[in-house]
């Protein structure tokens, strides 16, 4: 009979009654039938992992294993250089390392005003401008050259204005006027019809990519990131393998996050792991932890979402006495189950996602900071269009005020209203100046 200590941790270990439940029960389950043993699993009297105090005896589950009054330690219990200096462990059964975990509404990068501009580098959208200005150029000197554009006429349709026009129309795929007559602009004016369907093709393939990759475009990818941000406060449980993972670092950016959570001790550090997922779903808080456990946490709230980056690889083990004839069968048995699929088995059926997969391909809205830019800019339209109109309208009052000797104000004021009047006054007023 092996007598076997392990601790309550969702879902390596679930209290169901009077029977537990879990990962690392079933993991044991399997390793039993294997090696042919029975046991009695009973729950760390502390509620503790396993760390050395300061008289020098060892807490949690690591101080039953090292006193013996437990022959395994089955639980999610991280290897480290100074448990394994006190007792054996085996093969890991779930590898794991530290990660970053928040809440995907406050992860997400915000669009920038001008996003639409992100689908090319800033040397293409001037290699786009160049070729635009150029190529009316090129449209203007060939119509001016081609003795077919003039026609007889004064001059050609084809100014530089209008050059400028005709190209525009191209890009946006309407067309412009005036129709080109003579083969060297025709020639021109195909030429960048073709470079503006594949410019406009590659524009809209490559905005469709913008859009869908922006749902995992994250504002923090990195510690470094972490860091530098000032939004997030972010911390990891108190008295653990990950806080002393970041204290012993001599990395510069690691230790910036352990000055930064010591200096905020009072608030940063969670006591448990409970604690810490309801913090960063209720709070601007970031969670630095176990990737699987955050992993978890991601598959049980569909808000939540973990980094990319993740720092000291290391694994989940059995410990064991230091010397016991259990750890280097354990140990095969673990390798076996690893080989067999059994342990990725165990892994996917508690760790199972309650998120569907419908929320990730779900259409949902393109929000107005991505378009933010081109509105912008159709406003900016509007406004010098309208500003341009009254200044043509300007100068034809005051070239009616110079040949009727009135005032230009009264003038232009007089011409301002006649074109808001209703149409009635305006029929009214006809036909009166029109009776003798």
């Amino acid at each position: 009979m092996l007598y076997v200590t392990t601790i309550l941790e969702d879902p390596y270990v679930m209290a169901r009654g009077t029977e537990l439940e879990g990962y690392c029960i079933e993991l044991l389950e399997k390793l039993s039938e294997m090696l042919h043993f029975r046991y009695k699993v009973s729950v760390v009297k502390d509620g503790k992992y396993g760390t050395l105090s300061s008289n020098g005896n060892w807490t949690g589950m690591i101080g039953e294993i090292v006193r013996k009054e437990a022959d395994l330690a089955v639980a999610p219990l991280t290897i480290t250089s100074p448990r394994e200096d006190v007792v054996d462990f085996t093969q890991p059964f779930l590898h794991t390392g530290i990660g970053i975990l928040l809440e995907r509404d406050t992860a997400l990068e915000d669009a920038s005003l001008f996003h639409f501009l992100a689908p090319f580098s800033k040397e293409m959208w001037a290699g786009v401008i160049a070729a635009y200005v150029v190529s009316s150029l090129c449209l203007f000197l060939a119509a001016r050259v081609s003795p077919c554009e003039w026609d007889g006429n004064e001059d050609t349709p084809f100014t530089f204005l209008n050059s400028l026009w005709f190209g525009a129309g191209a890009i946006a795929l309407q067309g412009a006027v005036p129709p080109p007559k003579s083969v060297s602009v025709r020639i021109i004016s195909a030429i960048w019809w073709l470079f503006s369907i594949v410019l406009v093709a590659a524009y809209i393939a490559g905005f469709s990519f913008v859009l869908d990759s922006d749902a995992d475009q994250l504002s923090i990818q990195s510690f470094e990131d972490l860091v530098k941000q000032r939004h997030l406060e972010f911390g990891t449980m108190a008295g653990s393998s990950t806080l002393l993972y970041f204290k012993n670092s001599k990395n510069p950016i690691q230790q910036m996050v352990y000055e930064s959570m010591n200096r905020k001790k009072d608030t940063a550090f969670a006591q448990n792991y409970q604690e810490a997922i309801q913090r960063v779903l209720d709070s601007d808080y970031a969670f630095i932890g176990e990737t699987v456990s955050q992993d978890l946490a991601v598959a049980r709230h569909c808000n939540l979402i973990r980094t990319p980056e993740v720092l000291g690889a290391r694994g989940f083990g059995i410990a064991t006495p230091q010397g016991s004839p259990w750890t280097n069968k354990l140990s095969v048995a673990i390798l076996k189950l690893g080989e067999a699929g059994d342990l990725d088995y165990l892994r996917s059926k508690w760790w199972e996602s309650s998120c569907g997969h419908e929320d990730h391909d779900k259409w949902s809205p393109l929000k107005p900071q991505a378009l933010g830019g081109i509105f912008l800019i159709l406003a900016l339209g509007l406004a010098i269009g309208m500003i341009v109109a009254m200044v043509e309208l300007s100068k034809k009052s005051r070239h009616t005020a110079d040949q009727e000797k009135k005032s230009c104000c009264s003038v232009f004021t007089e011409e301002l209203s006649q074109r808001f009047r209703p149409r009635e006054i305006k029929k009214q007023e006809t036909a009166g100046k029109s009776k003798p």
